[in-house]
């Protein structure tokens, strides 16, 4: 059995599983390296912490105007979308690496709790959308006071 001899490559496998390992998480996280498909899979990063009288939500939206971005909120379903456009030009740019994500967004998150929708505020700063959306007065915490006789 003849068998060609390769030179040694020690850190071959070790690029082999760095493949595979970036293509599992750019494939669990909507990331792809395709051009096509660059437009299409745009998640922004979100939190959504609950504090005793209200949720804030806050999502990474860099380079956004604030009216590229539409809040609504319905039945305690707070959904933000917009979209992020990139800039053509007629020369032609070489990239060696893409991975700004541009085009249509949209996240929708249901609140574990009754809210005020009607009382939201949004702010934007430094590419951070924040959003305060009061719980409702039934499902707020209340403090009861103790009489004594």
């Amino acid at each position: 059995m003849a068998r060609e001899l390769m030179p040694m490559d020690p850190f071959r496998e070790l690029r082999t599983i760095r493949e595979e390992l970036d293509r599992v998480f750019d494939s669990f996280f909507g990331r792809s390296s395709l051009p096509a498909e660059r437009e299409l899979l745009w998640v922004p990063a979100m939190d959504v912490e609950e504090r005793d009288d209200a949720f804030v939500v806050r999502l990474e939206l860099p380079g956004l105007k604030k009216d590229e971005v539409k809040i609504s909120i319905t039945d305690n379903v707070l959904t933000v979308s917009g979209e992020r456009k990139e800039e053509h030009t007629e020369v032609e740019r070489t990239f060696h690496r893409r991975e700004i994500f541009y085009g249509r967004f949209h996240r929708s998150v249901t609140l574990p709790s009754e809210v005020e929708g009607d009382r939201a505020k949004a702010v934007y700063h430094d590419g951070i959308l924040e959003i305060t959306i009061p719980k409702s007065e039934r499902v707020r915490p209340k403090t009861i006071e103790i009489e004594v006789k």
